[in-house]
């Protein structure tokens, strides 16, 4: 049987007491990072494009500081991003097939300083909450 450490961040209790979902799991080596989004610990979206990705990106810090981590060992980032027409502004035209992709790597660029994970973006209609733009998955080698 697989040795299996569920990693919970302190603040994000509620995830898996009520949605029976684990921010991170590891399994030996490797820490598997669930999709985080731009909630805060209240659960509740963080609103402004940039904060939402601060508090996304933060809330993948936590995972990984709870692990041991930091995101220097993560080596794989899939990113989800709402693609809906409503999220554009008139000064994107013609429009971003991702929006605000330039300003997402800005606040990626923000936390991966020294290692850079391989990343996979994918444009999606929605995500799991009315608000949310963002979604970060990510593998880590402990």
């Amino acid at each position: 049987m697989v040795n299996r450490e569920v990693i919970i961040p302190t603040g994000m209790e509620i995830l898996y007491e009520k949605y029976r979902y684990c921010p991170g799991v590891r399994v030996g080596n490797m820490l598997y990072i669930a999709g985080q989004v731009g909630r805060d610990e209240q659960m509740q979206v963080v609103e402004g494009v940039e904060a939402q990705f601060v508090q996304t990106f933060e809330n993948v810090k936590k995972v990984l500081t709870a692990a041991g981590a930091t995101f220097d060992h993560v080596v794989e980032m899939v990113t989800y991003h709402v693609t809906s027409p409503d999220l554009y502004t008139a000064s994107e035209q013609p429009p971003l097939t991702i929006p605000y992709l330039p300003l997402f790597i800005q606040v990626k660029d923000r936390y991966f300083t020294n290692q850079v994970p391989t990343w996979t973006g994918v444009g999606v209609t929605s995500l799991s909450t009315p608000g949310l733009i963002v979604e970060i998955k990510c593998t880590a080698v402990l």
